[in-house]
This record gives C-alpha cells, structure tokens and sequence, in this order.
C-alpha cells in the first residue's frame, strides 16, 4: 500500500493507514480509507506530482464523516488551520449517498481544484443504510463493524484511480 506524502516547510512526510490508524483508531474505519484513498488520488493531482505543501491544502468535504475528517486532518492540517470546511452542497446529484452526505471532497491548492467523487460501483447502500439505521443491539453493532471494516478492505485493496474519479479545475 502505498503513503500519501505531503511537505511540512519543505520537509517531506510520509503517511500510511497505518498511521490514520494510529491517530483516528478503529471506530470510523471505513470513513478512514475513504479520506485515505480521496487523499490519495489528489495529492499528486495538486503540485504537478510532486507533494503539495500541507497547510495550502483546503478541503471542502460533502462528506461528514469523522474518519475522512480525522484522515485531511492528519496529512494536511486543514482541520486545525482553519482550512476545512464542510459543504454538502457542493456534492453533485450523482456522488454516491454516504452515511453523513455524500461521498465527494473538493481539494484546493494554489490555483487549483480537484474535485474528486466516489466510483458508483463502489457505493454500497446496505452499508449506508446499517450505518444510519445504528446499533441498538450487540448484533447490529457486529454487523456495522463488520461492514466497515469490509468497505475499509475493498477501498484500500484498489489504486486510488478505481476509487475516486477525480476532475482538475
């Protein structure tokens, strides 16, 4: 798997899941691989494929989940910056339903725009609805778990390009 690599002050960072995983932890991992495989498919989109600058990075997220937030946080500080904002209506009609709006980000850096929206075929509605129906018994919250953790696998295990479509403005 491959690490989203950003500068801080011109020093290079390298960060993998793993990492996400150590700074968000478990409870949102689905949205996890989401923000990790959105982040993936626009950063070498950002500075002609070499790494942006972390704190010019913007993101506008149709996306509210606290997994992708903690993900654009941990690589590009927006979060703590000021430079993260949520926008649900900015998600076109067509971005896949997530659990918290849709799944669609929109990166800003220097001149540029990437937009970036989830495959179709990735979109999972049993997932969605499970997610936002909740947990009201300990088999409900195995079966959320479990769905999580399959989306998480089925995301991370493709390149990003499979994933995210994504449009430069």
């Amino acid at each position: 798997m491959s690490t989203l690599e950003v500068l801080d002050q011109g020093e290079p960072v390298a960060i993998s899941f793993a990492d996400l995983v150590k700074y968000h932890g478990r409870s949102s991992i689905a949205g996890l691989a989401h923000g990790f495989k959105a982040l993936e498919r626009t950063l070498p989109l950002l500075a002609g494929g070499s790494p942006p600058e972390r704190y010019g990075i913007w993101v506008d997220s149709a996306f509210a989940g606290d997994g992708a937030r903690d993900a654009v946080e941990m690589v590009t500080r927006a979060v703590t910056g000021g430079r993260y904002r949520p926008a649900p209506e900015l998600a076109p009609a067509d971005a896949p339903r997530a659990p918290a709006g849709r799944f669609f980000f929109r990166f800003l850096y220097e001149e540029l725009i990437v937009d970036v929206k989830l495959r179709p075929e990735l979109a999972d509605d049993e997932f969605v609805d499970q997610v936002c129906r909740g947990t009201d018994t300990p088999a409900e919250a195995e079966t959320v778990a479990r769905l999580k953790q399959d989306m998480a696998d089925r995301l991370l295990a493709l390149p990003a390009e499979e994933v995210y479509d994504a449009r430069v403005r």
